[in-house]
């Protein structure tokens, strides 16, 4: 059922067709009327144009160059132009016989001399179906490029809702992991009764708050970072006691260094995880460098020799985000020795100053 906006929108296209072919038909009657005195039969005779211009124009911009040029079609779109143009010069020369008939009643010296002329003729005609064949396909390219434009946008979003759904799945992932070892650490203390349990407690509730609401954002300070890694650090000293030893330097020269929230932590609890206790010691060594360009992150601890660590869920996890938030922004190197297992990441940093 057509609506009311819809019927005013085709009068409308209606309104301003007709006004400009009567503009047209102004234009032809001044156009072959220079040399002569005669207005009413310059006028009869544009009109007797004016049909076959019409059809013509209408021809190539609402079926020509739609239905062919557009789509690339181009060797249909020359025949039928070439089918087109010889239908339109056949009109032409009923027009001219109409004006020798009619207007002038046999007497070719009577005619107007613009008349006379059939290249003259072609010219006028052809020069309106050119131009307006012209707007239209300037209309129907602007309009392609606008329709591009939103289909870009829209994979350009559908894309960004992906890359967030996959990184929210990789988070999901990973914090089970995390809160596994951390609760079942608790889980002995309590049993035990152990005076530690308190501040573990506090420790796991910094912990839980970051991976619940600043692990949502997409940028975190470092330093927030580092306060966990410390925090997840004292938790695992807790449970290890005297066979851990964990080396951690920080060398940081900016307070404003950001990074993708929970990217370095997975690697801590990955050594905690996976490393072995060799000689009666689990070692860890951590060393955290960042400047106002590159965050320089190395951690490497003890292992057996058939200890596979690479293949773990956890390093996959990390490999991806790093894709998806730092492509071509960060270089990470893996390394399984006989006893040591290392990890070595550099990440170009966001400063927010």
């Amino acid at each position: 059922m057509f609506t009311k906006q819809f019927i005013l929108k085709k009068i409308g296209q209606i309104f301003l067709h007709i006004l400009f072919w009567v503009v047209v038909l102004f234009f032809y009657t001044y156009f072959f009327g220079v040399n002569s005195a005669r207005f009413n039969d310059t006028l009869l005779f544009s009109l007797c144009l004016m049909p076959t211009t019409i059809a013509t124009t209408y021809v190539f911009t609402y079926k020509l160059i739609p239905d062919y040029l557009i789509i690339k079609q181009y060797w249909r779109f020359v025949l039928y132009s070439l089918y087109t143009l010889i239908i339109s010069l056949y009109l032409l020369m009923v027009s001219i016989f109409f004006s020798l008939i009619y207007i002038s009643n046999f007497e070719y010296d009577e005619m107007n001399p613009a008349t006379k002329n059939i290249i003259f003729i072609s010219t006028a005609v052809y020069l309106v179906v050119v131009i307006v064949s012209a707007f239209k396909l300037l209309k129907l390219n602007l309009k392609q490029a606008s329709i591009t434009n939103k289909l870009e946008t829209k994979i350009l979003d559908t894309q960004l809702k992906l890359k967030e759904q996959e990184l929210n799945y990789l988070k999901m992932q990973i914090h089970p992991h995390f809160l596994f070892n951390t609760l079942n650490t608790m889980y002995g203390f309590a049993l035990k009764k152990m005076d530690q349990t308190p501040d573990m407690i506090l420790k796991l509730s910094n912990l839980l708050d970051y991976l619940l609401y600043q692990a949502e954002k997409p940028f975190v300070l470092l330093s927030e970072e580092i306060d966990h890694i410390k925090d997840y650090i004292a938790l695992e000293k807790m449970r290890f006691n005297d066979t851990l030893q964990v080396n951690f330097n920080i060398d940081v020269t900016s307070e404003t260094i950001t990074i993708a929230p929970m990217l370095l932590l997975p690697f801590i609890e990955n050594s905690f995880k996976h490393g072995n206790i060799i000689d009666g010691k689990l070692k860890i060594d951590i060393q955290i460098t960042a400047n106002s360009n590159l965050i320089d992150f190395r951690i490497q601890n003890s292992i057996t020799e058939n200890n596979d660590v690479q293949n773990g869920i956890g390093l996959d996890n990390i490999k991806k985000r790093l894709e998806l938030l730092y492509s071509n922004q960060y270089d990470l190197d893996i390394t399984n020795q006989e006893t040591v297992f290392s990890v070595q990441l550099h990440l170009k940093t966001v400063n927010h100053d």
